[in-house]
């Protein structure tokens, strides 16, 4: 399968852009069990979307070695 740095480009941004969408989604989780008694819950949250903002600084790397 070959794709021209256009196409591959389009694609990376798309998914980083879902990532994102994801990422905020995943911290939103969170905010009930903010200061509760769950913090294990808290930081297992936190950690998953730290997790993904890894990801997409990644995927935006990736695209910015498209151009």
């Amino acid at each position: 399968m070959s794709g021209s740095p256009e196409s591959t480009a389009a694609e990376l941004a798309t998914i980083a852009d879902k990532i994102a969408q994801y990422r905020g989604r995943v911290a939103d989780l969170a905010e009930p069990f903010v200061g509760s008694d769950r913090d294990d819950l808290v930081v297992a949250i936190y950690e998953a979307e730290r997790q993904l903002r890894s990801a997409e600084r990644g995927l935006l790397r990736a695209l910015r070695a498209c151009s």
